[in-house]
């Protein structure tokens, strides 16, 4: 239990005599202390919820909820010295009297809200702007052309699926639709034919397709030109489309915004792909730079991986983890609409503008991976345990996880047969083709099983085959993944490429680009990046291979959760094998994503009990 006496802790102690064994970064201390000393005043209670907010903030929350402080810790940590915190009224108290905590609407460094959440100013400004985006767009119905309507959803939706042709009405009928399901049902697909059915409506609108990397961006670009099912050109809508997506920081002009609440973006219709991996910075900067008449269309997985920096918007967005029922008036549209019928008797709310797809296109109800990915995602351990053991044929394997010394012998086959084939092709766009027909996914970057030993390995099979030569930096065949934007060269965090010789014998950096030409640079004038026989499974999202080589640790980490290991199995197409401790796998399988924010709570009216975002 926590004092419910006043505060007595000095601000001048150390933070690991306050709070033994919790771990902070030097950065968590001097933002601490510097706050301290910026109030003017030696109080422990903003020392602490400081370092506290600091430390989170590096783990991806964006508040510290001072009604259950230690809660989104990690595992390790979420129980030792919470009996020398203060009670949430004194601390809420204590941080009330200092100048460097204000109310919502104050110019402070740090804003304590109305449900007991401490946040830096910046993120709460954030999140305030993007809750009343949200709720906005939300609220604004858009009236359209039923007749039409019900037309081009016989042509383009021949199949009964009503989550599909509910989502149809959600994109028409209002100025928010949500669009969330795992791999393979059919997201990009299902929002070009959307895009066909508002353009039938409104043939002038100007549309842009975004993501949050360049890979994702032009995944959505490929599925969008593929459009199956499309209405004939002699409808009138398909010019309409755009061919060309961007990055979400390339369409608001980063990294100095040109688009802005008081600059808005010339765009109708905005779709976002991949919504799971973006963070709520740029989520914010996004809904403020529309106009006010435009429609945003948001698709996204809300059981993969959240975003890489803080903020858990799809999730949030979806109130990942519970149901809810449609409003009467939204199911009478769908019904009358579409014939369909849907959950209803919820109040009107953000449910209104959400569309669940469950019916998987890539995999049969009976595939090991789809069966493998339900179970982790229901968080049942003993049906993933279950189906591993009972799973050796060629698209679903598992194996204990080698001993280190083991490891090379262990990985050869695969190491060869993944990567061999582009190693062995001719053609430069044959080589990335292949490229991306096998990947090793690891959770971690660093140990014997993380993604640099991996690489490393790899190197080392592939060298012994005769099929690099590894004596330079930069040699023929080796895959790069790039981690910093380059504006310049248009390439950005997350793409992928291979160097390879040109005609000349001199080693190109080479990338796939649009309708698959290859574009090729001096590796000399590459952004930072990295060796990527082996990547995090953080750095795989928004990309699918056939197959996969997931590699898990031999010890339990904190990163190791539920959705890490739904994101590594449904980066597959085809197979994959799992090397895993099974212990350590249930750990993962058991532990949901935790991250505390208080978007959910604006978005779903929840009040201070229920702030926060826990997966």
């Amino acid at each position: 239990m926590m004092h419910e006496d006043a505060l007595n802790l000095s601000a001048a102690a150390d933070l690991d005599d306050l709070l033994p064994g919790i771990v902070f970064a030097p950065i968590d201390l001097h933002f601490a202390r510097f706050m301290v000393q910026l109030s003017g005043s030696d109080n422990p209670g903003l020392l602490l919820a400081a370092a506290l907010l600091s430390r989170l903030g590096r783990e991806g929350h964006t508040c510290l909820d001072l009604n259950e402080p230690l809660d989104a810790l990690k595992e390790e940590d979420a129980t030792i010295g919470a009996a020398d915190l203060p009670s949430t009224h004194a601390w809420v108290s204590a941080l009330q009297a200092t100048p460097v905590v204000g109310a919502p609407g104050a110019f402070c460094p740090l804003i304590l809200d109305e449900a007991g959440r401490l946040y830096l100013h910046r993120s709460f400004t954030n999140e305030d702007i993007l809750a009343r985006g949200l709720l906005r767009l939300n609220a604004q119905e858009k009236a359209f052309d039923r007749e039409l309507f019900r037309a081009g959803l016989a042509r383009l939706f021949p199949d009964k699926d009503p989550a599909r042709k509910n989502a149809c009405v959600i994109a028409l009928s209002r100025s928010l639709c949500v669009i969330t399901g795992g791999p393979g049902t059919g997201k990009t697909t299902l929002v070009a034919r959307i895009l066909a059915l508002l353009l039938e409506q409104e043939p002038g609108l100007k549309i842009a397709l975004a993501a949050p990397t360049g890979k994702a961006a032009r995944r959505i670009e490929e599925a969008v030109r593929g459009g199956p099912g499309l209405p004939d050109h002699e409808a009138g809508v398909t010019g309409g489309i755009p061919w060309e997506a961007s990055t979400i920081h390339r369409l608001l002009g980063m990294p100095r915004p040109r688009f802005s609440a008081s600059h808005p973006l010339p765009h109708d219709v905005i779709v976002v792909d991949e919504g799971s991996m973006a963070d709520l910075a740029i989520m914010s900067r996004l809904v403020q730079a529309l106009k006010p008449s435009s429609r945003l269309i948001l698709l996204g997985d809300k059981n993969q991986l959240a975003s890489v920096a803080a903020g858990y918007v799809l999730g949030d967005i979806c109130d990942a983890g519970s149901s809810h029922a449609y409003s009467d008036g939204l199911a009478a549209l769908v019904e009358s609409t579409t014939g369909c019928t849907v959950p209803a008797g919820g109040e009107p709310g953000m449910q209104d503008s959400l569309a669940e797809l469950t019916t998987t296109y890539r995999f049969a109800e009976d595939s090991p991976i789809y069966r493998l990915s339900i179970e982790i995602n229901e968080g049942n351990i003993p049906a993933v345990l279950e189906i591993l053991r009972g799973s050796t044929g060629d698209e679903l394997s598992s194996g204990k996880l080698p001993a280190p010394q083991e490891l090379k012998d262990a990985a050869k086959d695969a190491v060869l047969r993944g990567y061999g084939p582009y190693l062995g092709a001719g053609d430069v766009g044959a080589c990335l083709r292949l490229y991306d027909g096998f990947r090793i996914l690891c959770p971690v970057r660093e140990g014997p099983y993380g993604v640099g030993a991996m690489n490393r390995l790899a190197e080392s099979i592939l060298r012994e085959a005769g099929l690099i030569d590894t004596s330079t930096l930069h040699y023929h065949g080796r895959p790069v993944l790039i981690t910093e934007n380059d504006y310049g060269l248009s390439l950005f965090n997350g793409d992928t490429g291979i160097i390879l010789k040109d005609a000349a014998g001199d080693l190109r950096a080479c990338f796939r680009d649009r309708d698959d030409a290859v574009r090729m640079i001096s590796p000399m004038r590459l952004p930072g990046h990295e060796t990527a026989w082996a990547m995090t499974v953080h750095k795989s999202q928004g990309s699918e291979y056939d197959r996969i080589l997931f590699v898990m640790p031999q010890r339990d980490f904190p990163v190791l959760t539920r959705e890490l290991v739904y994101t590594a199995v449904t980066r597959a197409r085809t197979g994959m094998e799992i090397w895993a401790d099974f212990g350590i796998l249930a750990l993962a399988v058991g532990r949901r994503t935790r991250r505390r924010s208080g978007l959910n709570s604006l978005l779903w009216k929840q009040g201070p009990a229920s702030s926060g975002s826990s997966r």
